[in-house]
């Protein structure tokens, strides 16, 4: 087991309670996503090298494959060194045996619950499909504690089934390529989380992502060499169906089509010559929709497509269609007119239903992101609800339109993780929140949710910072009750699950250091790494602004790369000033935090001259420095250590303010804590 994660678990272990059901606020376990319903029993099942898995009743090679890699994950957590590494199904006296009724589908709507009941000689796993099971697995990996010198399991009994059905992760691999390997470790992680579908998205205006062998001159002018093969595509889907993940393409027409125009302009709106985009945005290039020429590319390319990709489902995107090219073409208005078409709008949805007709003959249902509901769309399609504020009823909108019209649907808004917002934020996004104004009825056709990570600013050495461990609170979001949302408790449990996550050789913590140790070629990073640690990167699309800072080329290794959301040690230290504020926490802790950061920008600028990429942080470590002398002289003052300079609460303010500024295309996250601290003194001067 990881040591970090070890140390994290024996400290918790001391305040375990001996029994209980779940509730919203419980911190007795570290599991994430939380199951439904967990009790506490008594004594423990303790792990050493004859630790053995009997199967039982029918199931596939999925689950014996599934089970022989719990076996091999549990032997690294725990160095036994065991017996036996595979699992024959003939293992008489196991200690964990697994039971289930009938091999699962990957496919919507299969039973995935499980329950596990541990006693002090035997754990017994049952399910009734092998995906239930595998699930089983994956909280049973989470359930492993460690007591004076031995690793155990507990005694739990546990009852569990996700709350959503569908539980996905979008990956953009258009904008930037992302090679196998990260598709791979992002599929470990997801399992590890329960995660069921991940939504490819193949092609945009930056890159067409699938090597057509019936159209190659898609991936020959329009993807810069980088794509995926057939076998490759073939292999992803096999991987993620052993982990009993679902894998959806999506090909996003009629906008956001540059790259298939590079190759095709002929079915382009417009009669010119068409680029790549290297930039981030919303570009005019759009599918003619008015074309014979343009349904027979799309039927051919939908059919090479399906004999690759088996899910049910098929995302035809459907978004940020502006509409410009079609306005400016002379036959499109035309056509428009002669078929009583009374705008773009309309002109939309013709298109999207020529579509679902050629995918319904395909097998396929259609999918796409909100616009493509019109009164017109058959239920069938599946909306994906995506615009709106981050929270609140406005995130839902159009998730509660397409539900009340009957279509089923699924929310990705409030689950952009590229945007760089909180887990809080995102964690605190409920489909279906408490007092939802939906019928009974119209809520089982909200199936769930899908983050996103668009890719504009990620790139494969930095995806996985991006993604997680954010991504686990919302997999939790998605699956465990909706009264599991103590947002202290997720921090807690987070902060465990983020470090075992990188046993499956994710990048999430590893990658900064990278970074890091790139902006001071080779020099000690310590003063860097105490800087990133209080930042996080300019929220929404403030850090790119018009989307053309950064080019696809652009460097994406600088310091903004460096930092991630939720910076830990800030947030820490602002909760630490509540604590104290209120009589809870030593005013030395705090003077301590403040110290170091006071005494930081030396060392920042000593390599800042050797490392000039460095520059654009200097104001932001002198900023830093400047707020900890602020709250070191509060806190002082505070404990009437010191008398204060006159108008010093009016130039700490200005000091503040201006320390909002970004740096680096970052942002410090200790402001509103010693802005506390400065208020503070305001009260105390008054009194």
């Amino acid at each position: 087991m990881n040591i970090k994660s070890t140390l994290i678990k024996v400290i918790f272990c001391g305040i375990l309670l001996l029994s209980s059901t779940l509730n919203a606020q419980q911190t007795q376990y570290y599991h994430m996503p939380m199951p439904a319903n967990i009790k506490a029993g008594n004594g423990k099942l303790l792990i050493d090298k004859n630790f053995s898995i009997s199967l039982e009743g029918r199931y596939d090679e999925r689950l014996t494959k599934e089970a022989s890699r719990f076996l091999r994950r549990l032997d690294q957590k725990s160095g036994r060194f065991f017996i036996q590494h595979k699992v024959t199904g003939e293992t008489e006296n196991a200690e964990l045996v697994i039971s289930v009724s009938q091999p699962g589908e990957i496919k919507l709507h299969e039973d995935e619950s499980y329950s596990i009941t541990v006693s002090p000689t035997k754990i017994d796993l049952k399910a009734k499909t092998d995906l239930g099971a595998i699930r089983g697995l994956e909280t049973l990996l989470q359930s492993i504690e460690v007591e004076e010198g031995n690793y155990y399991f507990k005694s739990l009994i546990i009852n569990d089934n996700p709350r959503f059905a569908w539980r996905g992760l979008m990956l953009d691999v258009s904008r930037h390529y992302m090679p196998m390997d990260v598709i791979y470790r992002n599929l470990d992680a997801m399992a590890a989380v329960k995660l069921n579908v991940l939504h490819l998205h193949l092609s945009d205006d930056q890159g067409f992502r699938f090597q057509s062998k019936t159209f190659p001159k898609l991936t020959e002018v329009a993807s810069d060499g980088l794509y995926y093969t057939h076998q490759e595509l073939r292999d992803i889907i096999s991987y993620a169906d052993q982990r009993g993940i679902r894998v959806m393409p999506e090909i996003d027409v009629p906008g956001h089509a540059t790259a298939m125009l590079v190759a095709f302009p002929e079915l382009g709106s417009k009669d010119t010559t068409y680029t790549l985009e290297r930039y981030a945005g919303i570009f005019d290039p759009t599918l003619d929709p008015t074309k014979d020429e343009v349904y027979v590319f799309l039927k051919a390319l939908f059919e090479e497509m399906s004999t690759i990709f088996t899910d049910d489902f098929f995302h035809i995107g459907g978004d940020e269609n502006m509409g410009k090219h079609w306005t400016e073409s002379k036959s499109i208005q035309e056509f428009k007119k002669k078929h009583n078409l009374a705008d773009n709008h309309d002109l939309h949805t013709y298109f999207n239903l020529r579509l679902q007709k050629v995918l319904a003959e395909l097998g396929k249902r259609t999918m796409g992101w909100e616009e493509i509901m019109t009164t017109k769309m058959p239920k069938s399609a599946v909306i994906h609800s995506w615009r709106g504020e981050n929270e609140g009823t406005a995130a839902r909108k159009s998730l509660n339109e397409a539900a009340k019209s009957g279509y089923e649907t699924i929310l990705s808004n409030g689950y952009y993780l590229d945007l760089m917002y909180s887990t809080a934020d995102h964690y605190l996004v409920d489909p279906i929140p408490e007092g939802s104004e939906l019928s009974d009825e119209e809520k089982k056709r909200i199936l769930g949710g899908e983050m996103c990570m668009w890719s504009e600013l990620v790139v494969p050495e930095t995806i996985d910072s991006r993604l997680w461990p954010r991504a686990a609170a919302i997999a939790e979001r998605l699956w465990s009750p909706g009264s599991v949302n103590d947002v202290d408790d997720m921090y807690r449990r987070l902060e465990i699950i983020g470090l075992e996550l990188e046993e499956l050789g994710l990048k999430h913590y590893t990658a900064r250091s990278v970074i890091l140790r790139k902006l001071t070629k080779g020099h000690d990073i310590t003063p860097l790494r105490t800087l990133v640690e209080v930042v996080e990167p300019m929220k929404g699309y403030t850090r790119n602004p018009g989307g053309t800072m950064y080019a696809t080329y652009s460097p994406f290794s600088l310091w903004a790369d460096a930092a991630t959301a939720d910076a830990k040690v800030a947030r820490e230290f602002n909760n630490n000033v509540n604590l104290y504020l209120a009589g809870n926490f030593d005013a030395k802790g705090l003077a301590e935090q403040l110290t170091l950061w006071k005494k930081n920008h030396t060392k920042v600028l000593s390599l800042i001259e050797r490392s000039p990429v460095l520059l654009e942080i200097k104001e932001l470590s002198e900023n830093l420095s400047i707020t900890a002398t602020i709250g070191l002289e509060a806190i002082a003052f505070i404990e009437k250590d010191i008398a204060l300079p006159a108008k010093w609460y009016e130039t700490s303010k200005k000091s503040l303010e201006a320390a909002l500024e970004n740096g680096g295309r970052t942002e410090l996250q200790v402001i509103s804590g010693i802005k506390m601290l400065v208020n503070q003194v305001e009260v105390q001067v008054k009194q």
